[in-house]
């Protein structure tokens, strides 16, 4: 097809095989049912009581079998085929000899009206069952099956509530139930963050539970195939799940205000926290990386390799047991405390194994690059602004989980400090006063006046009067002229240069390139370039990241994949490429050309409204698997976004509230994988957030887009805004984001380029990245 046919006429043209249509076909909804089976985590499975006895007698109780929850609302819902619900998935089991199951009961929750709510709730209402339908089930069954179901969205956050973080009144007594009538207890997660495990983690009756997360548009298959055994468990957690919301360290500081959250924990987030504070491990329920199976491995022959730039380990992984199944390798490090203070454990390296028959092996390779492992010194305590190793012991765990990893015998040993990179002293907090240490103390930060506020409503020199007329203004800028303008498809061919190409755009032109475009064909979120004149397309964009986002009024229903952490819990990065490819292969078939995911801010608190969205606690999995989308998204010739940059931890009031964080969580933590996505994978797109960080939002933070982002890490791709953001235009151009979604606001910019404090070169230096992007799109 010619470049950009579909952007400029809208063909349906199939990309599946044979010239058939791929959106939503059997082969991706194959795909995404067995993404969710892969990252699936088994919790708990005492006696080894799943998978299911074949023909076993089960009662299927919870609203969830029925009304199963695919994924959260927002940019994460995806019009897709009716879901495979764990009924109707267990339904096929049973006509396949798997299960039996209680015909009575099921009929009740079938004739269940499945009403969404006018206005999205994190609150589950789970359905009361008749006591006389629970004992009519229990003289068939002796196994009962619950499906717990939790749900959470954009725009709001999770409650730390009864039927949300954790059981209602109503499961309570279902719960109670199942215990006086039933025998065994496999309780399913059908949730989209964390929320309360202790009614189960030491509950005798309760023997299994499986967190399966929200698997898309095919999650009850992959329930059903990981209780009957045709799949074998080999997720593993990317949270700590501990055993109280108020074990969380942000949980003191998440509600504080709607207009700022200060991040005192500071790097020891998830694990970090629980692993190296004083007498918090007695909180885990479930640590970082656990996950079971039905079979057994063995770790042995473990070798190492140290040397002054990499650490590398070579593990045997063998399966001890009777099915086959998959494992995954961890290497964790325990730097020196030095002068910084550092988390007892960070994971550096992780690996997971090819399916091994019982007996067989496979030898794992696991390597660190020790510049990776150091700490980025905020307040001068060795080097100011410097990413230092300090001297000392750097010992490394391996295993497969973090509490569970074991001291390898070899030692790293920095003879002397050193520094690893220079760095710049970007984006300081000047409003949080204090920041937790390992020891468990709490060190003084130096504060500061607060910037002043640049959102709508703060017009400043911006709306000065036109010294000429607009449309006059608008004719003017170009300074290469031609009867017959250049097309863009010339720089594509090599006939002229894109900067020759810009240079015959008129200011106007320009304005128009950074602002968003209206939708054309089935998109819902816009577009941009949308100059024909040029032949410049209107490139539209879709959300994501759960799938291609099409509302229900364009007719089109498209697959629905796992969400973001239960992709993570796969800890396989090839899977999950092939998963991004599959989501392209979509968005290209529907004429989108920029797919609005992955997103990867990091699970600092269970109640984010995204988590869902977003892969983990630790952002070396979160940078992994969004580089592994991007480079499955980018290969089919679409242009992924990463989103949301940065510290959108908190959905609550986001377009204001401010993230105070200090220069060293920052960059450890919360911009890590946005690194390792931008570094490894070369995403074409990145999409900032809506709310501000330490005092400033991220669009107009020039610090974070020039300095850091391509000053520091060298992106080169097109930086635009979150949708309808309050932050002025014009201030966004001059600190280099390129595209205000999903209109823009010409008039600001305008008025800017009148009153001289935009000019010329920053519209074309905005303008750039947009037009290169569009060269790289099919």
């Amino acid at each position: 097809m010619t470049k950009w046919a579909r952007a400029f006429y809208q063909p349906v043209k199939p990309v599946g095989p044979n010239h058939q249509l791929l959106t939503a076909s059997p082969a991706q909804l194959a795909l995404s049912r067995r993404a969710a089976a892969a990252g699936a985590v088994l919790l708990k499975n005492e006696g080894a009581f799943l998978p299911l006895r074949r023909g076993r007698h089960i009662a299927l109780f919870g609203k969830a079998q029925v009304d199963y929850i695919q994924g959260g609302w927002g940019s994460g819902e995806v019009t897709g085929p009716t879901p495979l619900t764990p009924l109707a998935a267990f339904t096929e089991a049973e006509a396949a000899g798997d299960v039996r199951l209680a015909a009575e009961l099921s009929k009740f929750y079938q004739a269940l009206p499945l009403v969404k709510p006018d206005e999205p709730t994190s609150i589950y209402a789970e359905e009361p069952v008749p006591e006389a339908t629970v004992k009519t089930a229990a003289a068939f069954a002796d196994t009962a099956v619950y499906v717990l179901g939790r749900t959470s969205g954009e725009g709001s956050d999770r409650q730390a509530v009864p039927g949300d973080y954790s059981l209602s009144d109503t499961e309570q007594a279902l719960l109670a139930a199942l215990r006086e009538h039933f025998a065994h207890i496999v309780v399913v997660l059908n949730i989209g963050g964390m929320m309360d495990t202790s009614w189960f983690v030491a509950d005798p009756h309760i023997q299994a539970v499986l967190l399966a997360a929200q698997g898309g548009s095919q999650g009850g298959g992959a329930i059903a195939d990981l209780l009957t055994g045709k799949v074998t468990p080999s997720g593993k957690l990317t949270d700590t799940l501990a055993d109280s919301y108020a074990a969380y360290p942000s949980s003191a500081t998440f509600n504080q205000s709607d207009y700022a959250v200060d991040y005192t924990e500071d790097i020891y987030v998830g694990y970090r926290y629980f692993e190296t504070l004083p007498d918090q491990q007695q909180h885990v329920n479930y640590p970082f990386g656990f996950g079971l199976s039905y079979t057994t491995f063995a770790l042995t022959n473990t070798t190492v390799t140290d040397s002054p730039a990499d650490y590398q380990v070579s593990v045997a992984v063998t399966n001890t047991g009777a099915c086959a199944g998959q494992e995954v390798v961890q290497l964790y490090l325990a730097a020196p405390q030095g002068k910084l203070g550092k988390s007892h454990r960070s994971l550096v390296a992780f690996a997971k194994t090819r399916p091994l028959q019982p007996g067989e092996t496979q030898q794992v390779q696991l390597t660190v690059q020790l510049a990776d492992c150091a700490s980025f010194d905020d307040l001068g305590v060795v080097e100011k602004a410097a990413m230092i190793l300090e001297a000392g012991d750097y010992q490394f765990y391996l295993g497969t989980d973090v509490r569970s990893a074991t001291l390898l015998p070899v030692t790293h040993v920095e003879p002397a400090t050193r520094i690893v990179r220079q760095l710049y002293d970007y984006c300081a907090p000047n409003q949080l006063a204090q920041r937790l240490t390992a020891s468990g103390a709490m060190q003084d930060l130096p504060t500061g006046p607060q910037p002043p506020e640049y959102s709508v409503g703060d017009p400043g020199p911006h709306h000065a009067p036109f010294q000429l007329p607009v449309a006059e203004w608008l004719d003017q800028g170009a300074t290469i002229t031609r009867e017959e303008p250049w097309q863009l498809a010339d720089v594509a061919t090599g006939a002229v240069t894109l900067g020759d190409f810009i240079a015959q755009l008129t200011n106007g032109d320009l304005v128009h390139l950074l602002c968003g475009q209206p939708c054309v064909g089935a998109a819902d979120t816009g577009g941009f370039g949308a100059l024909p004149d040029y032949g410049i397309p209107d490139m539209m964009t879709a959300d994501g990241p759960a799938g291609l986002r099409i509302p229900p009024d364009r007719g089109l229903i498209t697959t629905a994949w796992p969400s973001a952490t239960l992709l993570a819990q796969t800890w396989d990065p090839a899977l999950v490429t092939e998963v991004g490819r599959g989501a392209a292969r979509e968005v290209k078939e529907n004429n989108i050309g920029v797919w609005l995911a992955p997103a990867l801010n990091i699970h600092r608190n269970p109640l984010t409204g995204r988590n869902f969205e977003y892969f983990a606690e630790d952002p070396l999995v979160a940078g992994t698997m969004a580089a592994a989308i991007v480079r499955g998204v980018q290969g089919e010739g679409v242009a992924a976004c990463i989103k949301h940059f940065a510290c959108n931890n908190k959905e609550t009031n986001r377009n204001h509230a401010d993230s105070r964080v200090s220069e060293r969580a920052l960059r450890e933590i919360y911009l890590r994988g946005f690194e390792l996505a931008v570094t490894t994978a070369k995403p074409l797109c990145l999409m900032t957030s809506y709310n501000q960080v330490n005092g400033r939002h991220p669009s107009a933070d020039r610090e974070l887009l020039q300095g850091i982002l391509r000053g520091e890490w060298g992106y080169a791709g097109l930086i635009m805004t979150d949708w309808w953001n309050l932050v002025d235009h014009a201030k966004e151009v001059a600190a280099g984001n390129n595209l205000k979604m999903p209109d823009g606001d010409p008039q600001r910019l305008l008025a800017a380029a009148q009153a001289g404090t935009l000019t010329r070169a920053d519209l074309e230096a905005n303008a750039k990245p947009i037009l290169q992007v569009l060269l790289q799109l099919d």
